[in-house]
């Protein structure tokens, strides 16, 4: 009988000590199962968009070049340069100013291809008769207008070579809005553009032009800060007047 209740007690014993651990042990994790993956849509890229071309874009590739079979001279007028201030700001920055900095940088660059440049005042002694293979006047836009953007080029009205100063004009177009991203402003040419007294001045068989580079309120930026990039826009525009016109480098 003791025997028979020693044995019960240790079945007992036993079926509660299994009981226990299972009641301690830790579940199993659950494996989440990874969903089904979504086709991803074709993506769509856009083309890239151009960008403004540098000096080495128009050909302007090496520090210094003799780029043609001589040296050409272009006359670049710094507009109102030793006259009058042009269009003043209100915090007196002068058109003048803003001019001669980048006729300089403009003198730089032609240099550099083997052409020589004449750095001109507005009413300068040397523009009577004045020859040269191409004369550009540098001005800018007024300083008052909000919400006026752009630049625009001229030639004299009575041109007595008009398809020279017409391709002045159009290489001047072309290159300067490349260059700086600005557009184009030709609503505003006025008489003073088309009637400039330069081109009354200078030899009939030099071609001439006059750019406005822009207008110095919304255009501040860019005439004040980047004098470098509104250069190689007209230097570029005068080298591919040249390049049609004179015989290239071997």
């Amino acid at each position: 009988m003791f025997s028979v209740t020693l044995f019960v007690l240790f079945v007992v014993s036993l079926v509660m000590g299994v009981n226990l651990y299972n009641l301690n042990a830790k579940p199993a994790p659950v494996v989440a199962q990874e969903p089904t993956p979504t086709p991803m849509p074709d993506v769509q890229i856009a083309p890239p968009v151009q960008a403004a071309p540098t000096v080495g874009a128009v050909d302007i590739a090496s520090l210094t070049t003799n780029r043609y079979t001589f040296n050409p001279l272009v006359g670049i007028v710094s507009g109102h340069k030793g006259y009058d201030p042009g269009a003043v700001c209100p915090d007196g920055l002068t058109e003048a100013e803003v001019n001669y900095a980048i006729a300089l940088e403009v003198t730089n660059l032609l240099a550099r291809q083997g052409v020589q440049g004449d750095v001109l005042d507005e009413f300068d002694d040397r523009l009577t008769d004045y020859q040269a293979d191409a004369l550009v006047s540098i001005h800018a836009d007024s300083c008052t207008i909000p919400g006026a953007s752009g630049f625009k080029v001229a030639r004299v009205t009575d041109s007595a070579i008009p398809e020279d100063e017409d391709l002045l004009v159009s290489c001047l177009y072309d290159q300067y809005g490349a260059y700086t991203g600005l557009p184009q402003h030709p609503a505003s040419i006025t008489d003073n553009m088309t009637d400039y007294h330069a081109f009354r001045e200078i030899n009939r068989g030099t071609p001439g032009a006059i750019i406005e580079t822009g207008f110095l309120l919304d255009d501040r930026q860019m005439l004040q800060n980047k004098p470098k990039i509104v250069a190689r826009g007209i230097a570029a525009g005068i080298l591919c007047f040249l390049d049609q016109r004179l015989a290239p480098a071997e």
